[in-house]
């Protein structure tokens, strides 16, 4: 049967079948091809999006604005909005949805973009929240599709550190839609919530995916890809340390990769990484803590299994997909 995304919301991959995420991952292949190539069929030609903005961001922000310029739409980034503050979120999604032809939101609560959603009358897309980043997945899956030789329900993906974050619960959800393995390796206290899992689980029923979790890093054994995320989400930032007591057996580091049995595995981060002490609060944190890495050694995240610059490109060409599914002509 064909797959028609035209006028969805896209605000978690718990909202969509095996075949259309397939069918966004393709359209995603597509599109790279032909931006390598210089062809741009604009197919968001006089489309207006607005992108509203809590959190910061680098690549979110760029890759939808890029994105939509390829596509001939026109883009208004909204970053002090009376969104909740004098207005309320319904008022502000009626508004904006008489004005633009999609909204992306980035920032904390589920609530907000599920909200948005209700009212604007127009696509929205979540470019983060704290529940869920499906953006991101795209970007995942396809970048393993890409150097990963293996139809994704072949793959076993391993995410080691905070699995209860919305890295851990949207790769567990994606995992489980496409077939795929999904091994969590967390304190068990940092492991997602019982009732996101048991609804996986049934997913997984239908598509053949395995969902297991452990507290043991051996568990990385024949994974083909590893992938990692910071130890403390934004709006965290009092906690660091104690994760940085609970989760350094946790980094990945070579030790780690050889222990996959798999010369071939891949390393993937949605960045920012705290793999040196080129940033701030990197600096700070070795003042603080005396550690000069985080979730990744330095030496992985600059091998040549890691990804991660691939990854964040793809960023753009998923995000382009969803929109152009969408909202495209």
């Amino acid at each position: 049967m064909p797959v028609n995304l035209k006028g969805r919301n896209f605000l978690t991959l718990k909202d969509f079948t095996p075949e259309e995420i397939r069918y966004m991952l393709d359209l995603a292949h597509e599109l790279k091809t032909k931006k390598r190539l210089g062809i741009f069929n604009r197919t968001m030609e006089n489309k207006n999006i607005v992108l509203l903005f809590e959190k910061t961001s680098t690549r979110t922000r760029c890759a939808f604005e890029v994105a939509a310029n390829d596509e001939g739409a026109s883009v208004t980034f909204l970053s002090n909005s009376q969104m909740g503050k004098k207005e309320s979120l319904e008022d502000t999604a009626k508004v904006l949805g008489r004005f633009y032809d999609g909204i992306e939101f980035r920032g904390f609560k589920q609530e907000t973009v599920e909200l948005l959603a209700k009212h604007a009358g127009v696509p929205v897309w979540n470019g983060l929240t704290d529940l869920y980043h499906p953006t991101q997945i795209l970007a995942d899956f396809m970048t393993i599709e890409e150097h990963v030789h293996k139809p994704l329900n072949k793959v076993k993906l391993v995410y080691v550190g905070d699995a209860r974050n919305n890295m851990g619960n949207s790769l567990m959800i994606g995992s489980a839609k496409m077939g795929m393995t999904f091994v969590a390796i967390a304190p068990k206290n940092l492991w997602p919530d019982e009732k996101l899992v048991a609804e996986m689980n049934e997913v997984a029923k239908e598509t053949g995916a395995s969902i297991s979790f452990s507290e043991s890093i051996d568990a990385v054994e024949g994974a083909d890809a590893i992938y990692t995320d910071v130890w403390v989400s934004m709006g965290e930032e009092d906690q660091f340390e104690e994760r940085i007591k609970l989760l350094t057996p946790y980094r990945v580091t070579p030790e780690m990769m050889k222990k996959t049995g798999n010369p071939e595995c891949i390393f993937l981060h949605c960045l920012p990484a705290f793999h040196d002490l080129e940033t701030s609060v990197g600096r700070e944190i070795y003042e603080k803590f005396g550690i000069t890495e985080m979730e990744v050694s330095d030496e992985v995240f600059r091998s040549t299994a890691s990804k991660v610059f691939d990854e964040a490109e793809n960023r753009m060409h998923t995000i382009k997909a969803v929109m152009v599914a969408t909202i495209g002509k």
